[in-house]
């Protein structure tokens, strides 16, 4: 299938750049993949998503690798959309869905990211890549970096979860446990580039992990039947797929799938308040954030003090006449116990401080009753065993059964 990338543009400056090579930055910014949008909306037609296997390679018009043989895929197939009945109800909402980003190959949304940034470094001939992550972000570039045979180099803090730093190494990456944050741990990635000769593929460092994050938004456009939610809640670290689906929803609409000038979802960019860099720019009206001092949060994937893709993440929420806020991060434990407890579905710390956020946007009738709002959960609770931890009633084998006490949970 041909590509129909025709360049690489600089977010911060719009300056074009070539696609046909490696690249990273512009001034230190972010760069968009852009198409060739016109010629796509002459063969790329909603029936023929009909034939194709639902994963997210069924948009392949809409992303970045030319050559087949450099997909790399572990069969990262589209996720479900469940309604949230009980959920919705519980804050006065009729219409509240959850899109499970935890059933992808490696547990999370990363999957999406990792398998567009590692299939076009194939596409490229790199064989060395390396990451800073604060959690999911390294067991997916592991996992993806070994299905095509890279050799992978992962910097993470010391405190991430145990299970992200079991499945990197599983994995057959060189990891590293540093005495920081992920910034620290970026550092270390910049400055081995030249003396390693790896590729950085960090987040928004280079241009193709938010092509994979964009699926998010191609997915749930097709699976509401080419509409678009009231409003969209994502746990916001680095952003990436929230700039994904916000550059999603303007080339559907670019290519007719789409109405023009329709409804665009209202952005909300949701932190804790243990590290809320975004939040404090969106509140102070600023379009960059400064570093975030004391960064600390249960939702690893949220601890992101400073984040290359600020000014992207702020022009889309303020563009979709969104909000950014933080929850507590003493209440993320109980929002993620009561999103399982009601739906049963593996809410993870990042999401549930969507859910916390769900809360307060109700309460302020920001979000109305029969508004359609859609929250992202971008991974499985099994990843983090830390925030899962509980304390379970025991029982006496060898004493009566009090029937009362186990009727309410052993409490």
């Amino acid at each position: 299938m041909p590509s129909y990338v025709t360049h690489l543009e600089s977010a911060i400056d719009g300056t074009h750049l070539p696609a046909d090579c490696p690249q990273s930055m512009h001034k230190d910014r972010p760069l968009w993949v852009r198409y060739d949008l016109a010629a796509i909306a002459k063969v790329f037609k909603k029936e023929m998503l009909r034939d194709r296997e639902p994963t997210l390679w069924r948009y392949r018009e809409l992303l970045p690798v030319a050559d087949d043989q450099a997909v790399v895929t572990l069969g990262e197939g589209m996720t479900p959309l469940l309604p949230c009945p009980r959920l919705g109800a519980k804050f006065g909402l009729n219409d509240v869905w959850v899109k499970d980003e935890s059933q992808l190959p490696t547990g999370s949304f990363k999957s999406r990211g990792q398998a567009l940034a590692i299939s076009m470094c194939k596409q490229f001939g790199i064989r060395r890549v390396a990451v800073p992550t604060a959690g999911n972000a390294g067991g997916a570039m592991a996992a993806y970096a070994a299905r095509a045979g890279m050799e992978a180099f992962v910097f993470m803090p010391e405190d991430t979860p145990a299970i992200n730093q079991f499945e990197c190494r599983l994995s057959g990456a060189k990891t590293f446990l540093v005495n920081g944050l992920i910034n620290d741990c970026g550092r270390i990635v910049r400055e081995g580039k030249e003396r390693m000769g790896w590729f950085d593929i960090s987040t928004l460092k280079e241009p193709y992990r938010v092509e994979g994050k964009k699926t998010m938004g191609l997915e749930l456009a097709e699976q509401l039947g080419w509409t678009l939610p009231d409003v969209i809640l994502y746990p916001t670290g680095g952003g990436t797929g929230l700039i994904g689906m916000w550059k999603a929803f303007d080339e559907l609409e670019q290519i007719g799938w789409l109405p023009k000038g329709g409804k665009r979802p209202r952005m909300v960019a949701v932190q804790s308040d243990g590290c809320a860099p975004i939040v404090t720019a969106y509140d102070k009206g600023e379009r960059f954030a400064e570093l975030f001092p004391n960064a600390a949060t249960i939702a690893s994937g949220l601890r992101v003090p400073v984040a290359v893709g600020d000014f992207m993440i702020l022009d889309a929420v303020r563009a979709s006449g969104g909000r950014a806020l933080a929850v507590a991060e003493r209440t993320i434990r109980c929002w993620m116990e009561l999103g399982m407890t009601l739906e049963g579905i593996a809410i993870c710390p990042e999401t549930a401080a969507c859910i916390g956020a769900l809360d307060q946007l109700a309460r302020e009738a920001w979000i109305k009753p029969d508004e359609r709002v859609v929250i992202f959960n971008t991974g499985a609770v099994q990843k983090y065993p830390e925030a899962m931890a509980v304390d379970l009633p025991k029982l006496d084998k060898n004493q009566p059964l009090n029937w009362d006490w186990i009727a309410a949970g052993g409490k």
